[in-house]
């Protein structure tokens, strides 16, 4: 059931939004949904994640430190893109 949420933010960030989305053929509610859904994950949600068969053929591929917090980078870069 979808359920209706307001939210306030900086014009510039939603008019940048806006226009990522539409790049991407995406709503804007829907990138909004998909980053909250990946921002409230669980350790056993993210085992369950089906990949297609071109993503895990990438598996492996990039070699990170173990430590590697891929979640602080997405984060961190999506702070980038959205506040300019």
């Amino acid at each position: 059931m979808n359920t209706k949420l307001t939210l306030t933010l900086e014009k510039e960030v939603i008019e940048k939004a806006k226009k990522y989305a539409a790049e991407k053929g995406r709503s804007l509610s829907e990138l909004v949904e998909n980053y909250f859904q990946f921002l409230t994950e669980t350790p056993e949600q993210e085992k369950e994640i089906k990949l297609s068969p071109k993503v895990s053929k990438l598996r492996g591929v990039l070699k990170v430190n173990s430590d590697f917090d891929y979640k602080k980078v997405l984060e961190e870069e999506l702070l980038k893109k959205f506040n300019g």
